[in-house]
C-alpha cells in the first residue's frame, strides 16, 4: 500500500491558519537538488527543527535510494485559485529501497507548517513513513498537527520537513500532467499520473 495523505474531505474539513514557520531563517539546513525529467528541483532540509526527517531524507539521497524513482501523484483540489493541490513521489514500498519507519515529528513541536513549497512525508499511521514524500502547491496547512483534534491522525498531521527554495516551475509542471482516470484506488482514484516523472537523482548540493 502506498503511504498517502488523508483524504479531500478531511483536508477541506481542516482550514488551518499558517504557523509562523519561514524556509529563509537563521536555522541550520541542507541543500538537497531532485533531478528529474521534468528539470531540477532545490529543497532546504531543516536538518535543524526536523532532524529526524532531514536525516531520514538525506540518507535515502546518499544510499541513491530515491534515483530511478518517480513522481507519481497529483492532488488538485478544487478550491483556491489553480494550481491548488500537491505532488507525491518516491520509493512505494520498493523493498529494495525502503528502510524501516521513522519518529514523527508533528509540526506543533518543529514550528514548520504545510506552506506553498513544503516537503512532507507520506505516511500510514505515525511513525511509518519511508521513502515517499509530498511537494505542497499552495498553502495546505490542514495537514499540519491539530492538537485539539478528537481524530488520532489530525492530531498527529504530517512532519514537514523541508521547502522548495528554487524550481517550483517543475512542481507545477508536474503538477499539471496528465492524470490517469482510471488508475488509483479510493478517493485517489485520478490522482495518479498517466506518465510518471522519473527522479534521475537526489544529491547534496556541493559548497563548492
Amino acid at each position: 500500500m502506498i503511504r498517502t495523505f488523508i483524504s479531500l474531505a478531511a483536508l477541506a474539513a481542516s482550514p488551518l491558519a499558517a504557523q509562523d514557520a519561514d524556509p529563509q531563517t537563521d536555522h541550520e539546513t541542507t541543500l538537497v537538488v531532485l533531478e528529474t525529467t521534468a528539470g531540477d528541483i532545490t529543497v532546504a532540509l531543516e536538518t535543524e527543527r526536523a532532524p529526524i526527517t532531514s536525516r531520514n531524507f538525506l540518507r535515502y539521497a546518499d544510499e541513491d535510494r530515491f534515483d530511478g524513482t518517480v513522481f507519481y501523484r497529483a492532488m488538485h483540489l478544487d478550491w483556491g485559485d489553480p494550481p491548488n493541490g500537491l505532488i507525491q513521489g518516491g520509493t512505494q514500498n520498493d523493498p529494495d529501497r525502503v528502510l524501516d519507519g521513522i519518529a514523527h515529528e508533528p509540526t506543533d513541536q518543529t514550528g514548520l507548517t504545510h506552506t506553498d513549497g513544503a516537503l512532507s512525508m507520506a505516511r500510514l499511521e505515525p511513525g511509518t513513513a519511508t521513502g515517499d514524500f509530498s511537494i505542497m502547491i499552495k498553502d495546505q496547512t490542514g495537514l499540519d498537527a491539530q492538537p485539539a483534534s478528537e481524530d488520532a491522525n489530525l492530531r498527529a498531521g504530517y512532519a514537514v520537513f523541508g521547502y522548495v527554495v528554487e524550481g517550483m516551475d517543475v512542481v507545477r509542471a508536474i503538477h499539471a500532467s496528465p492524470r490517469d482516470p482510471d488508475a488509483g484506488e479510493g478517493w485517489m482514484k485520478g490522482q495518479m499520473l498517466a506518465q510518471p516523472v522519473t527522479i534521475i537523482d537526489v544529491r547534496r548540493v556541493s559548497e563548492d
